[in-house]
C-alpha cells in the first residue's frame, strides 16, 4: 500500500479528513486490519490466546513494525497497553511496556501522534485480582503518577504524545463515592500533578457526571472523554451533562467509540471476533450519526476532535472509521450546500 496525500475513506485512508478532525483507533496491531490497514504477505504474525468471559481465544498479532503503515493511514494512535502497566519498576528502571513504547516510537515519523491511557493503578478505585476486585492502595497517588508514569512517557515521545486518557472504571451504586465526594478527590488529584493540556477523563460512573465534576474539570483544563461504552448514555447526552463543553485546555477533545450500548466487554469482544468485518447488528443504532453531531459541535467551537474507534464497537474498526468519516463529510458537504 503505498501512502496517501488527501483522505480516501473507501480505501480506509482517512489522513487530511478535515483540519478539526483525527481519526484513529483503540490498539492498532490486529491481524483481521490486512488488506484494509496493512498489506497482505508483508507481516508474520505471532500467535497469543487470550481469555475472554471464560472463553479462549487464538489472536494473530502483528509487529509493532507495523505502525509505519497503521499511520499512512490514521493520523493518530491510542496506546492500551499503558493502562495496565506503570513506565518504570520500583527501582526507578524501565518496565517492559517502556520498551514496548519506545520501540513504537522509534517507529514514528513526524506528524503522527499517540493517545497513552494511564495506568489503572493510578485511576482505579479497585483493580481485578483472580476472579475478584480489591481495593487499589495506590488509587490516585499523584507521586506514583508523576515518577513512573508522567515524566518518563513525556521524556520518551516528545510532542509525539496528543493526549493522556484517565479511565475511571464503572462503579455499582453500592460502591459509588458522593459525586461531590468524587469531585473533590479528583481535584485533589489535579491539583498535585504536572499541569498539562493534554489530559483527558473517562467517566464510565454516570452518576459522576455531574455540575460538580465539570467544575473541576473546567477549573483544570481537563476533557470530558466522551464515550459510547456499554453503561453510559449516548454521546450526545454526554456532552450536554457538561453544559455543553469542550473543557481541554488545549482545545482537543477525545470521542471513543468503544462497545455497543447495553453490552459487557466480554460479549461485545466474542462478537467481535476476529475482527475482519462489521458484524450484522452488532453496532447500536445511532453511533455514527451521533458521533457525527458531536463532531460538528465541537468544530463550531474550534475545538480539534480525536475520533478513537475499537473493533468492540461493531466488529471492525477501520470499517466503522469508513462509516462514520463518510458520514461525517457528507454532513459537511450538506452544511455548505445550505
Amino acid at each position: 500500500m503505498e501512502a496517501k496525500t488527501a483522505a480516501n475513506p473507501e480505501s480506509f485512508y482517512f489522513r487530511g479528513l478535515h483540519p478539526g478532525v483525527s481519526i484513529g483507533t483503540a490498539s492498532d496491531r490486529y491481524a483481521g486490519w490486512i488488506g484494509q490497514i496493512y498489506s497482505a504477505d508483508r507481516y508474520s504474525p505471532t500467535r497469543r490466546v487470550k481469555r475472554v468471559g471464560g472463553k479462549s481465544f487464538e489472536e494473530q498479532v502483528l509487529p509493532v513494525a507495523c505502525v509505519r503503515e497503521y499511520f499512512e493511514h490514521f493520523e493518530v494512535l491510542e496506546v492500551d497497553f499503558t493502562f495496565y502497566s506503570l513506565l518504570l519498576d520500583e527501582k526507578g528502571s524501565p518496565a517492559r511496556v517502556h520498551h514496548v513504547l519506545r520501540s513504537y516510537r522509534d517507529h514514528l515519523a513526524p506528524g503522527d501522534r499517540l493517545i497513552l491511557k494511564a495506568p489503572q493503578v493510578v485511576f482505579a478505585r479497585k483493580l481485578r485480582r483472580g476472579k475478584s476486585f480489591v481495593e487499589n492502595p495506590d488509587y490516585l497517588d499523584t507521586g506514583l503518577f508523576e515518577r513512573r508514569f508522567y515524566e518518563p512517557a513525556v521524556d520518551l515521545l516528545g510532542e509525539s504524545l496528543a493526549g493522556i486518557v484517565f479511565e475511571q472504571e464503572y462503579q455499582r451504586k453500592s460502591e459509588q463515592d458522593k459525586p461531590q465526594d468524587f469531585a473533590a478527590r479528583l481535584a485533589s488529584f489535579l491539583e498535585a500533578v504536572p499541569r498539562d493540556p493534554r489530559y483527558h477523563v473517562e467517566l464510565r460512573t454516570e452518576a459522576y457526571l455531574t455540575p460538580a465534576t465539570f467544575k473541576v474539570l473546567d477549573e483544570f483544563g481537563v476533557g470530558q472523554v466522551l464515550s459510547h461504552w456499554t453503561w453510559l448514555p449516548t454521546l450526545w447526552r454526554q456532552l450536554h451533562k457538561g453544559g455543553p463543553s469542550f473543557t481541554n485546555k488545549g482545545n482537543t477533545c477525545v470521542v471513543r467509540l468503544m462497545t455497543p450500548l447495553g453490552v459487557r466487554y466480554a460479549d461485545a469482544y466474542k462478537q467481535a471476533f476476529p475482527f475482519d468485518r462489521i458484524v450484522d447488528g452488532m453496532m447500536t443504532p445511532g453511533m455514527i450519526e451521533d458521533a457525527v453531531r458531536v463532531t460538528r459541535e465541537a468544530l463550531r467551537e474550534n475545538v480539534r476532535v480525536n475520533m478513537i474507534v475499537n473493533n468492540r464497537a461493531g466488529g471492525n474498526a477501520p470499517m466503522i472509521a469508513r462509516r462514520f468519516a463518510e458520514s461525517f463529510l457528507k454532513r459537511i458537504a450538506d452544511d455548505n450546500a445550505a
